[in-house]
């Protein structure tokens, strides 16, 4: 099946579990003399319930979702999936005290009878887990604690939910929705059972050990990872993986991309990180023999699949290391197309790898670097300031706009929506543009 076949298929999956309940409520018989609103509110919150559960697979990283879909465009549609859904759980009881304020007594929670006690507390639930994943870094919370917080609540909030839907037991005393329910609580706990526990048991029995950490210009070190007693995966050039130094239970993981080239002989992987935060900061103090676990490899960028095409890599910062993965990789396997690199840093010593893509430009005949920096030195004679549709279109080749030009963006969330607009001035269609973002969580 080709993978549009497939990315078709898996939206078609998905909204069949959505919208499944709701429509054998729309289609078998309903008892008569039922009041409109109260249909509608029952059926906003089957709905509820659905989006409320199903928001445990966009964030899963299964890997067969993961292969048709970005990992950044899976916790967009996540983020904004939450807000809705927490939106329709407001108007479900809303509905249901227009319709008869008599309703409102269920607000009472000391008098409330427990169908509704556990309703009123999930609605809380959820609005705490919105608030502190919206505020996370005004509220200065680390994302490990963040994380903890975020599942106990989505785990007691959809628990709730089904706990009301059941004790509610009209529609739901139906044989149907009841099997429909289970099956569908199977799903969202299978995924739940894979997430924290199968998934953490395969990183542990398939851990890495530090090769060597080497120092990289820009406050960046390259980590080098051997598998420690299996053979490792493949990847595929610009893509990326989670890894964590911890116990893979304890979720304390960072994704980072591989800056090695895919096709190494001596099975090491690469990750260059650049010193940002708390983790990033410890990369230069491990050592040769250390523990590290990894998960991946991610992202739906494709060089076997574009190959061919002729390609514009555009990255800002760090986002060079899945850039550099790619030239080393078509270095490995004797490129010859045509490449453009755009590169863009703060200032000449940023630039990470810049001794290297040197002597990348000087060797392959193919390559081209258009180096872009805000704070270019005096003898500067370069492109500076920002990577803008003035600059792309001043070295791109005439003929960019054709369907062999494939452009690859990385870098911070403000970087890549900027060269996208810029691209969008420049009648690049969306279509051949992929993007790796880092702001995902």
């Amino acid at each position: 099946m080709k993978k549009n076949n497939l990315t078709n298929f898996w939206i078609f999956v998905f909204f069949i579990m959505l919208f499944l309940p709701l429509v054998l409520l729309m289609i078998f018989p309903r008892p008569p003399g039922r009041e409109f609103l109260r249909e509608l509110s029952i059926a906003l919150g089957f709905l509820t319930m659905s989006l409320l559960g199903l928001q445990t697979i966009p964030t899963s990283r299964l890997q067969f979702i993961t292969r048709h879909f970005p990992m950044e465009v899976l916790y967009t549609v996540h983020h904004n999936l939450s807000i809705f859904t927490f939106l329709l759980a407001l108007i479900h009881p809303a509905l249901l005290f227009i319709n008869n304020p008599e309703t409102l007594r269920l607000l009472n929670f000391i008098e409330a009878p427990w169908r509704a006690r556990a309703a009123v507390t999930s609605l809380l639930f959820m609005l705490v887990l919105i608030l502190t994943s919206v505020w996370r870094e005004a509220l200065k919370l680390k994302y490990d604690v963040w994380r903890w917080i975020h599942d106990v609540l989505a785990f007691a909030a959809i628990g709730l939910g089904l706990f009301h839907m059941f004790r509610v037991n009209y529609y739901m005393s139906l044989t149907y929705q009841r099997v429909i329910w289970l099956l569908l609580t199977g799903i969202w706990v299978g995924v739940l059972l894979y997430i924290r526990i199968a998934r953490p048991i395969v990183m542990l029995k398939r851990p890495y050990m530090v090769d060597h950490v080497k120092e990289e210009f820009g406050q960046s070190w390259t980590l080098y990872l051997r598998p420690d007693g299996h053979k490792g995966f493949d990847f595929q050039a610009g893509q990326f993986a989670w890894i964590t130094t911890e116990s893979p239970f304890i979720f304390r993981e960072n994704p980072f991309s591989f800056s090695s080239s895919a096709d190494r002989d001596d099975n090491l992987i690469g990750f260059t990180i650049k010193e940002l935060g708390d983790f990033t900061s410890t990369i230069k103090y491990l050592n040769p023999g250390d523990t590290v676990y990894v998960d991946g490899p991610y992202g739906t960028f494709n060089l076997d699949e574009h190959y061919d095409s002729r390609l514009v890599l555009i990255a800002g910062g760090i986002g060079s290391a899945p850039v550099l993965s790619i030239l080393r990789t078509m270095r490995d396997r004797g490129r010859e197309d045509p490449v453009m690199f755009f590169y863009g840093n703060p200032s000449y010593d940023m630039i990470i790898y810049r001794e290297e893509l040197d002597e990348l430009e000087k060797s392959e005949d193919y390559l081209k670097v258009v180096h872009v920096l805000e704070k270019p030195p005096e003898d500067w004679e370069g492109e500076s300031g920002f990577i803008t549709s003035d600059i792309l279109a001043k070295h791109l080749p005439d003929d960019y706009k054709q369907w062999e030009y494939i452009f690859f963006l990385c870098g911070p969330m403000p970087m890549i929506e900027a060269v996208e607009g810029a691209l969008e001035t420049l009648d690049v269609a969306s279509t051949k543009i992929f993007s790796e973002k880092y702001e995902m969580a």
